[in-house]
């Protein structure tokens, strides 16, 4: 009788240690979501916001709510999540490409570990900035702030802010350290899990319009919903193959070599990352903008860029669809280098079949570039499905979101990596992985 791969994820106790502690911290970053911060009314917030949301006018909340869920519209202790640190992470990695000094840090002994401390320093400058925001937006919610001293509510809440997501980064390399996938990742996906249940039920209320069943907008839903995760995992699991054929030496009285393997290319291989970075990079700019466009002395420019970066507005995507395909390729160009694959390639004596020794770079350059456009812009066109959805068929923004590429990417993109590492471990324990031939198999291009 064949054994059940999740109750063999029970029984190793290295895994099951790893799993519980991954839900604990999970919990732990719920709990944080519905903490409000001290002077906050969470009455008010609650009755401000569902009316935002009946005269559909809650699309920046909402869209906030997405990668934290629900944590912004509580204005609770956790609601800027991770995105300051994904946000700073990007600005270092550019950085360290354009000037040469950083460049020479990050290739000292220990000097990616400066390159983090920039990191986290950079995020808390980001932090402070976005919860000065924090407090000009409550300001603009009538009966939201209870201490009357303004000085002191925007030390307190900065305070509050700035530390509750650098603790939520904290969490996240705990998960990542002791738990199971990528921490940063996982706390995304917790927060889109967490909005699930309120899609669902939108999605019900949705089934009578006007007291009266309506089964075509749930079999719309249905379809839609079935065909863009069935386009996702198409995108997500295909990959080239490229040969690779190494030639037998003899070192000493030992014989090496002599057999043929592959490099798999992805058509994504940067995953899910391109859409995380391209999202967290328009949300600093977007808060800050919204927030400062809700005080009473906002500028022009603050209110017009308030106006170009409404989420799911036609700039808002445009912008999107730009910074995912430069992402897909700056991503790509660092995890997978080709000059670097070309010289590890040669230094074992291997060749591509049909590829001269000097031309393997180029080749292989040029193989990427073929995958990384067209993969790129599929990923882009998928992240853009929600505001299309929205604007022509009237869903609700929170079903539209769910169903819409940008949450069911992350969804499966961290599902397929999270599952890949619990497959890994229970093999590393003689145990069956998670398919039945205890492998997960991506579709040859």
């Amino acid at each position: 009788m064949a054994s059940n791969p999740i109750v063999n994820m029970f029984k190793v106790e290295a895994i099951r240690k790893r799993l519980l502690f991954t839900f604990l911290i999970l919990a732990v970053f719920r709990l944080g979501s519905v903490i409000t911060i001290p002077g906050i009314d969470a009455n008010v917030l609650i009755t401000y916001f569902d009316n935002l949301a009946k005269d559909n006018q809650n699309a920046f909340a909402s869209y906030m709510d997405f990668f934290v869920g629900g944590a912004f519209s509580n204005f609770s202790i956790f609601m800027l999540g991770v995105m300051p640190f994904i946000s700073m992470q990007i600005i270092m990695q550019l950085a360290v490409i354009i000037f040469p000094s950083l460049k020479r840090i990050s290739q000292e002994d220990g000097g990616q570990r400066k390159i983090a401390q920039y990191t986290r320093i950079g995020t808390i400058i980001v932090c402070i900035i976005q919860s000065l925001g924090v407090t000009v937006y409550a300001n603009s919610i009538p009966g939201c702030i209870l201490i009357q001293n303004q000085i002191a509510f925007k030390v307190l809440t900065i305070l509050t802010v700035t530390t509750g997501s650098m603790v939520t980064v904290w969490l996240g390399d705990q998960i990542t350290a002791r738990g199971i996938g990528n921490g940063v990742s996982m706390m995304i996906f917790a927060g889109i899990v967490a909005r699930l249940p309120n899609a669902v039920v939108e999605l019900a209320q949705g089934v009578y319009r006007d007291n009266k069943p309506n089964l075509v907008f749930v079999i719309l839903v249905l379809i839609m919903f079935i065909a863009i995760i069935a386009l996702v995992i198409f995108e997500e699991s295909g990959q080239r193959k490229i040969p690779v054929h190494y030639a037998k030496r003899v070192v000493g009285r030992k014989m090496y070599g002599g057999q043929s393997t592959y490099i798999p290319f992805k058509v994504n291989s940067s995953n899910v990352i391109p859409l995380i970075f391209a999202s967290s990079i328009l949300t600093v700019p977007l808060t800050i903008a919204q927030f400062f466009a809700k005080g009473q002395n906002s500028s022009k420019f603050i209110n017009a860029l308030s106006r170009i970066l409404t989420p799911n507005g036609l700039w808002y995507n445009i912008l999107l669809v730009v910074l995912i395909i430069f992402f897909a390729y700056f991503y790509t160009q660092v995890t997978l280098n080709p000059t670097e694959i070309a010289k590890n390639i040669r230094e074992n004596g291997g060749s591509i079949p049909g590829v001269r020794t000097d031309k393997t770079e180029e080749y292989l350059t040029k193989i990427l570039n073929r995958l990384i456009l067209p993969g790129s812009i599929f990923l882009a066109l998928i992240a853009v499905i929600p505001s299309v959805i929205q604007k022509f068929f009237g869903f609700p923004q929170s079903i539209s979101q769910l169903m819409g590429g940008t949450s069911l990417i992350i969804l499966i993109g961290v599902d397929l990596d999270t599952m890949s590492q619990i497959e890994g471990l229970l093999k590393m324990h003689h145990q069956e992985g998670l398919t039945k031939k205890g492998k997960i198999r991506s579709r040859s291009l």
